[in-house]
């Protein structure tokens, strides 16, 4: 099978006993995507990737990989290799026993066998390790031994249900990196598991925000992140969360957004239909926020509550008058302190609006 097999979901339902995890969900994959499967615990995105390995049956619908029907087949006949949460190596099996042992079983003729060990062992920089036992390597180590073990099966599809989330932070920023370029690398078709944001943002090709097992919005990181589809994408993406601010949005001959005793022109804003008058929420991430000398005429005063040095900048957290928190990033060498008072602005090119009855983007 390819290394840059398609993988086709066509109406899939999954239930336990009358719980429902998946209602007909579609969703295709193209050959070599980098696709993340983002959402909270419990929304289904783990399931989903089980029943694309083949470990949890589907209650309806197909499930196609490089467009063979592989809805009942069993794992090891569906082209995939998987790489869970926990490293699952063999304790008493060296690094080089647990990358072979699978091609091993499988009748894999010696001289292929070794060279794949020794291709996945130069790409992930275990070459060195390869006579060591699990327990004498890291916790970054081990993972690198848990995806080179599915790295030499040489599979159409590589699956990842969360595998870094076992370890510390700065592990998981270098294993980001090493997972990045095998993509590039590889050029196979990958679907990765996450409820880490970070992680999908720096890694997709396309991010499916999934919650209550529907996908709620599929597109390019940039576009979740600049245009979310409805206010819980809008809530869930981002570090700090995006800020809301409540009110009304009047339709006349310049749509105007009303909180509290301000009035925002957002005339710059790019409605997805035409402007209506309705209860909405003003959505704003706090790198957008304009504050001090570049929020411009107009500006709402905010009261400083919190100050957080981050190194690169400060993140500064702010009250309006009528009592609404704003998050906002300022320069690293803000001088500000708990009780001071800063202008801020919401720039209309860098808002999202949200329908209060429905959710939905405006």
């Amino acid at each position: 099978m390819s290394l840059k097999s398609e993988v086709d979901i066509r109406g899939v339902s999954i239930r336990f006993g009358s719980v429902k995890v998946l209602e007909q969900l579609d969703l295709k994959i193209a050959p070599s995507e980098f696709l993340v499967l983002l959402g909270p615990s419990g929304c289904g995105k783990s399931t989903l990737l089980n029943a694309i390995a083949g470990l949890i049956d589907v209650s309806d619908g197909e499930i196609h990989i490089g467009g063979r029907n592989v809805t009942w087949d069993e794992p090891k006949d569906r082209g995939i290799a998987m790489v869970f949460q926990s490293y699952a190596l063999y304790p008493r099996m060296s690094v080089r026993k647990n990358l072979s042992f699978g091609l091993e079983v499988a009748g894999t003729p010696r001289a292929e066998i070794d060279q794949r060990v020794g291709e996945a062992a130069a790409m992930l920089r275990l070459t060195e390790l390869l006579d060591r036992k699990p327990a004498a390597l890291s916790g970054g180590q081990r993972q690198r031994v848990a995806i080179g073990r599915a790295l030499v099966r040489k599979a159409g599809v590589y699956l990842f249900d969360e595998p870094l989330s076992n370890l510390d932070a700065q592990l998981r920023a270098e294993l980001r990196v090493e997972i990045k370029r095998l993509h590039a690398r590889l050029g196979a078709t990958m679907i990765y598991v996450t409820h880490d944001q970070i992680e999908a943002l720096t890694l997709a090709d396309r991010i499916a925000v999934m919650q209550g097992g529907v996908i709620q919005q599929l597109d390019t990181p940039r576009k979740i992140y600049r245009e979310p589809v409805n206010r819980f994408v809008a809530s869930f993406v981002g570090s700090p969360a995006m800020n809301f601010l409540p009110g009304r949005l009047e339709s006349g001959e310049e749509p105007v957004f009303v909180t509290g005793e301000h009035r925002l022109e957002i005339s710059d804003y790019a409605f997805l239909g035409a402007p209506k008058t309705c209860s909405a929420t003003l959505g704003i991430r706090p790198e957008h926020v304009r504050a001090g000398a570049t929020a411009g005429p107009g500006a709402i005063t905010a009261t400083v509550e919190m100050v957080e040095p981050m190194g690169a900048d400060t993140l500064v957290w702010c009250r309006l008058a009528n009592g609404t928190p704003v998050s906002l990033r300022h320069e690293a060498d803000a001088r500000l302190a708990p009780g001071d008072t800063l202008p801020v602005s919401f720039p209309a090119d860098a808002i999202s609006l949200f329908d209060d009855a429905t959710g939905n983007r405006l």
